[in-house]
This record gives C-alpha cells, structure tokens and sequence, in this order.
C-alpha cells in the first residue's frame, strides 16, 4: 500500500498545478490517470492549439501548457501513475483507502479530484476485428508523428484532429482522409488548406465514407469503407487513424457518495471541499456559485485546495504562509539555491 499525503486524480492542468502547491507547502502527493500520458484534455484533445488566457503568457499550446506544468513539479519528484483509474475508496480511521483498476493501494487523508469532465477514453471504431491491431496500427491518439513517415496512412474524421493530422502527415506521407459527412466540422483554415492540399494531389479525401472492416493478420493491410447507398473500397494502407472525439463520465466517482449536480460536484470555495471530509475536487469537475472553466479558475481551485489538504495531512502543524520570492524553506523545495 502506498502511503501518501494527497492523492491527486487527474493530470491535466490543475491537477498538476495542485501537485506544485502541495510540494511547496511540504506535502507529498501521487497522481493518477487513466490516460496514458500527463496533460489531460490539454494534450489529448488540444496539444497543438493555442490558448490565449493564461495570465501572462499571451499565447502557448496545449503541449507547451503541460510541458512547462511537469518541469515545474520535478523538485518534488512526485509520482504518476498513469493508464490507470481510481476505482473504489473507503474511509477508515479518518484516512482514505483507495484501489485502483490496475490494483493499486493507496492510503491517504487527502483526495483531490481533478478529473476535468470525468475520466475519458477515444470513441473507438465499431468494427470489431479492429481491436486486434489496437495501439499498433490502428490508433486514436498521436505520440510520435515519425512512425508515419513514408507510410500510407487513412484518417478518419472530420473535426480539428482529424484535419490538423492530415494537414501534419500528408508532408511525409501519403495521406487518405475519410469523413462520413460532406461537410467538415474544424476550423475553416483548416478545411481551406485540405482542399488546397487536395487540389494539388497532395491527399486524398473520400467524404460520405465510413469503416466496414480492416484486412490483415498479424499485420494490418487495409482497410474496407462503405458510403450510404452500401458501396465498398478498399484501401491498402499502414495506419489507419481514428479521431472521433472523446467519450466523457464520471465513472466509479458517481458511487463516492458525492453530491452530484448535472455532472459536476459541488464544493465550498474556501477549499473547494465536497460534502465529503477530505475529498476536494477542483478543475471543471466542480461547480459553485459563479464558477468560471477557465484553466486559471482551476490554478486557484488547486492553491486553495493544497492549503485545505493541510490540516487533515498534518493535524498537529499548523499552517504558515510563506512566499516564493522570500521564504529559504521553499526555495529549498524547489531546488533554488542561494
């Protein structure tokens, strides 16, 4: 069993900002996603696309966002544990024993919830057979844009990913983009430069097209498509690619014992506590008179969520404010010397 301070679930934005204010303050904390990667709707859903209201930084992407977030808590050498979901808690003796799907323990006075709109995963193709090539050749999200060089590689969607991928690969690769729909739904740069791309043989693009099936054994080999009047083509390809939006829930949170409102969990805006002792929850997950989802509502969510994990992680301190600019005790925890 892992004996931690604070359990943070969720690693987009806030949950990592929450980390930050919790090794500032001296508190240990682990981190838990069911994605397989830091960031959480920042990187899944966003990474390359600006954001504009971070106080000031007049503009990053979602990636620059998150790498700048990790750098940030490395002094505390905090540990993540990713591809992996918070699947029950229990509370005993004031403190919260919590296992995981993967069968994690934890033990912990302090849970934070950050989990954005709930965990999420990508809507996936309906064609069985798929499952088989799954995190090989047939993907839902993008680590490493270099596997695709000089491969034929068939997208399928028709919003931003789907259109910025296409966009990014059709310069190393040859690129097939299927939408079940004539029109698309990204941005209209976007869809200006896929048709440009498609006026110049760069792409090709089939519209009123979706999956019937994929080919191949051990290897994928192609993929089978159907319009409406139940037409069929076949594509060989390497790679096929799907980006058809995220699937969002609440999960195991909904048996907490959490009051729930339309989705969200209401807290106090002290500490941003839920109705449950020791459980705060912070970040789009929350809701309270005059909430704002913006990423910096979810920073100061996170500060004050930090300070409130406190007093049930060391009940016999009390709590001191000190500022970064001044105080030697956090300068030492972030690794500044003088």
């Amino acid at each position: 069993m892992i004996d931690t301070d604070v359990l943070i679930v969720g690693a987009g934005p806030t949950g990592l900002f929450c980390a930050h204010q919790l090794g500032i303050i001296g508190l240990k904390c682990e981190i838990v996603d069911n994605l397989d990667k830091l960031g959480g709707q920042c990187i899944e859903l966003y990474p390359d696309k600006p954001i504009y209201d971070i106080p000031a930084i007049p503009e990053c992407t979602g990636e620059e966002l998150t790498k700048n977030l990790i750098e940030q808590i490395k002094p505390f050498n905090f540990k993540s544990h990713l591809s992996d979901r918070v699947q029950e808690i229990k509370n005993e003796n004031n403190k919260w024993i919590v296992k995981t799907l993967k069968g994690k323990e934890f033990l912990t006075p302090n849970i934070v919830i950050a989990g954005g709109v709930g965990s999420f995963e990508p809507r996936k193709f309906p064609t069985k057979n798929c499952e088989k090539f799954e995190g090989k050749s047939i993907l839902y999200s993008i680590k490493d844009k270099n596997i695709f060089k000089d491969k034929k590689v068939v997208i399928f969607g028709g919003g931003d990913s789907a259109l910025d991928w296409a966009i990014e690969l059709s310069k190393n690769s040859k690129v097939t983009l299927v939408h079940r729909r004539d029109e698309f739904r990204g941005a209209p740069s976007s869809v200006e430069k896929i048709k440009e791309l498609q006026n110049e043989k760069k792409i090709e693009v089939l519209t009123k097209y979706s999956i019937k099936d994929v080919t191949g054994n051990e290897t994928l080999e192609g993929v089978e498509i159907k319009n409406e009047e139940g037409e069929s083509k076949s594509i060989d390809t390497d790679y096929v690619l799907g980006f058809f939006g995220l699937i969002m829930q609440l999960g195991p949170i909904l048996e907490w014992g959490l009051n729930i409102d339309k989705k969200t969990i209401p807290v106090n805006t002290e500490n941003f506590e839920t109705n449950k002792k020791g459980i705060f929850a912070i970040g789009d997950i929350c809701t309270y008179p005059g909430k704002l989802k913006l990423i910096l509502s979810g920073f100061h969510e996170g500060a004050l969520a930090a300070r409130g994990c406190f007093k049930y992680a060391r009940p016999d301190e009390k709590y001191r404010f000190e500022f970064t600019t001044t105080s030697k005790t956090v300068k030492g925890r972030i690794g500044v010397k003088e």
